[in-house]
């Protein structure tokens, strides 16, 4: 049997292929780069116990996640024939397959890349929430939180947004600076963000984010379909499919997590 591991920093989704189907379960995030084995190991042995099968009843693994380097190695699965590959090239197979076309991440962060249908041939990296990011939730949440403590935002929902965050300047600026996941912080703000999207402050702040990220990668790559996998452009696709028809660029598909297109690649 196969098995499609798809891990970020928090959370790991784990898909067994069988001649039954698939079943799917979930687990805490790997990152190889950073755990040691020994953290790592009791993961993987989770994540089968609620599969239903043995370390040995598995032939080919498919890993992927961020921030892969050198050879990563699973402390488990010594049988199987094992492939590591990043998110970037999750992403490029779950929405573009084994064609060409190009492929976006749009989380709390944002990548995307242009992929021949075997392979990544051109990546605009998307250089992280700092220098960075365009079209991604952290990327929506710096704009409207730097525009906060200007006094940019409209009075009505600055205050809404004072009374249901800790939004003091020192608070804000700590956990941007010295927090230990500031793009989670900042792309957690999104949700509220967007529930006030009728307003024409919130409108045009969440329109130019999606239009930002279109012109300074989309637009450079070759003209091919375009997909995208994401929670953050899944949930306001609508609005990153408008803006992206006024730029004329098509979106073809919009996936919440590459899992599901991965199935059907690796199923094939």
């Amino acid at each position: 049997m196969d098995l499609i591991v798809e891990s970020g920093a928090t959370k790991a989704s784990w898909c067994l292929l069988g001649e039954g189907g698939f079943r799917t379960v979930e687990t805490r995030g790997i990152n190889l780069a950073h755990m040691d084995q020994c953290v790592v190991a009791p993961v993987a042995w989770e994540a089968l116990e609620k599969l239903g099968v043995r370390e040995e009843d598995i032939s080919r693994v498919y890993f992927y996640a961020a921030g892969l380097i050198d050879r990563p190695e699973l402390p488990v699965f010594r049988a199987a024939k094992v492939e590591y590959a990043s998110d970037l090239v999750a992403a490029a197979r779950a929405v573009c397959g084994r064609e060409p076309g190009i492929a976006a991440i749009l989380g709390t962060g944002s990548n995307s890349c242009e992929w021949d249908g075997e392979k990544i041939v051109a990546n605009f990296h998307g250089a992280g929430f700092i220098l960075g990011d365009e079209g991604s939730a952290s990327a929506l949440g710096k704009a409207f939180v730097s525009d906060f403590l200007k006094d940019l935002v409209p009075e009505g929902i600055a205050a809404e947004f004072s009374s249901r965050f800790p939004s003091d300047y020192s608070t804000i600026v700590r956990n941007v600076y010295k927090g230990d996941a500031p793009a989670g912080y900042l792309g957690s703000f999104a949700p509220f963000i967007m529930d006030h999207f009728g307003d024409p402050y919130v409108r045009e702040l969440a329109r130019e984010n999606f239009r930002s990220f279109i012109r300074r990668t989309l637009l450079r790559y070759r003209r091919l379909p375009v997909g995208a996998v994401g929670g953050f452009g899944y949930a306001y696709q609508d609005i990153l499919r408008e803006v992206a028809a006024e730029e004329g660029v098509e979106i073809r598909t919009v996936i919440k997590s590459p899992l599901d297109g991965l199935v059907n690649y690796h199923d094939l």
